[in-house]
């Protein structure tokens, strides 16, 4: 894997002039449109990029972009994957290798999510302070000691910096955020209500599909994460969970979280 990882950092590189972001940017469902903040300096299809994966689901536009946001240059992923669609744990980690291959020094992870708790409402941030991982670990198998170590500690792997850092803007901005832990499982069925509260009892305040594994794989790398979830509906009422609705959601929320990154951005 090391040596796709090489191969696809430098074959990136030719396309991109040696630009060298200094963070990445992962967009989920629905949140493709953060994409417009960017002073884009070139943008590349993921079909184009050798190992990658192609994003196989609707509201994942699939490419990479670079550019310029704040002040700061970014490469935003426009467009992840996940394991129900048929790729392995690596594969679907394999961008944020190679990300970290390219240089950057902090990761920003955004996904659309179920609420568990019951305070949260259709539309909320929550920022991620935790998560609980219920899909197979993507560093089970051999491990590449250039990477990172063979047992990462998981401690304050959404880092406390940059969710203060987010709490001090959001107060100045008047964002509301909410707070709490993210579950990630397999998907790709959407829960049932008796799932949503085996969560619940477990210490999960919202629950999706993606996120965890590329968490994971940033801390391995010894990455600072900072994570946000859009709430884009309440799992523990008798909404009915429909795709189609949660990209809907995620567009208006993704305003607030476009607002909340390009000023942590800037005061990186």
């Amino acid at each position: 894997m090391l040596n796709q990882i090489l191969e696809t950092a430098a074959f990136i590189r030719t396309k991109t002039a040696q630009f060298e972001p200094e963070a990445g940017i992962i967009l989920g469902t629905g949140l493709g449109d953060f994409a417009d903040n960017i002073e884009v300096h070139c943008a590349i299809d993921y079909k184009e990029i050798p190992h990658f994966p192609v994003s196989t689901v609707e509201g994942h536009k699939g490419r990479l972009i670079f550019g310029t946001v704040s002040g700061r240059k970014v490469v935003a992923m426009q467009g992840r994957f996940h394991y129900y669609e048929g790729y392995t744990m690596q594969q679907v980690t394999f961008p944020v290798r190679v990300l970290k291959q390219l240089g950057i020094k902090y990761l920003f992870v955004s996904n659309a999510s179920g609420g568990i708790n019951t305070t949260f409402r259709t539309g909320d941030l929550m920022v991620i302070t935790d998560h609980i991982n219920l899909m197979p670990n993507p560093l089970v198998g051999p491990n590449i000691a250039e990477l990172g170590p063979r047992f990462p500690d998981m401690h304050n792997c959404y880092d406390k910096a940059l969710r203060a850092k987010a709490t001090a803007i959001a107060e100045r901005e008047g964002i509301k955020l909410q707070y709490g832990v993210y579950v990630g499982g397999t998907g790709p069925t959407f829960e049932t209500q008796a799932e949503y509260l085996y969560f619940k009892a477990i210490g999960g305040d919202a629950a999706g599909m993606s996120t965890v594994p590329e968490v994971i794989v940033a801390r391995h790398m010894s990455l600072p994460v900072f994570g946000v979830s859009v709430i884009t509906n309440c799992g523990l009422s008798d909404e009915v969970g429909d795709h189609e609705d949660v990209q809907r959601q995620g567009k208006k929320a993704g305003v607030k979280m476009a607002k909340l990154f390009m000023e942590m951005l800037k005061e990186l």
